[in-house]
C-alpha cells in the first residue's frame, strides 16, 4: 500500500513538473491546478524551479524510506504561495523544503554509517 501512495506522489510530482517545463518558452509558467482544470495560475519561473528542486530533493529523501515529517507540508505551502502569485513565499517555502530533504538524506547517510 505504501508503495502506491509513494508512486502516485512521484507520478503527480513528474506530472506538475512536466507542466512547468512546457511553458519554459514564456516569460512565465502556466500551471493547470489539478482540482480545477478551469482555474490556472501564473507562477514565476524563479518558483516553479525552487519546488522543482526541492520535489527532486524529496524524491532522493523518499526513495531512503527517510523525509522528515513536515517537509511536505513545507512543499504544499510553496505550491500554495506559487498559485496565489506570492513569489516570495514561495520560493522561500520551496527552498525550507529542499533543505529538509537534503538534511535528511545527509541524516540517512550519518545513521547507516553509525549503525555498522
Amino acid at each position: 500500500m505504501k508503495l502506491s501512495v509513494l508512486g502516485k506522489q512521484l507520478a503527480i510530482a513528474a506530472i506538475a513538473t512536466g507542466l512547468f517545463a512546457g511553458c519554459s518558452s514564456s516569460g512565465t509558467k502556466t500551471v493547470s491546478n489539478a482540482a480545477s482544470a478551469m482555474k490556472a495560475a501564473t507562477v514565476s519561473p524563479a518558483a516553479a524551479t525552487a519546488i522543482s528542486d526541492a520535489k527532486s530533493a524529496m524524491s532522493v529523501a523518499k526513495d531512503n524510506n527517510w523525509i522528515w515529517r513536515d517537509t511536505g507540508k513545507f512543499l504544499k505551502q510553496a505550491e500554495a504561495a506559487a498559485e496565489k502569485g506570492d513569489e516570495a513565499t514561495a520560493i522561500k517555502m520551496a527552498n525550507k523544503a529542499k533543505d529538509q530533504a537534503e538534511l535528511a538524506v545527509q541524516q540517512h547517510k550519518f545513521e547507516q554509517t553509525m549503525s555498522r
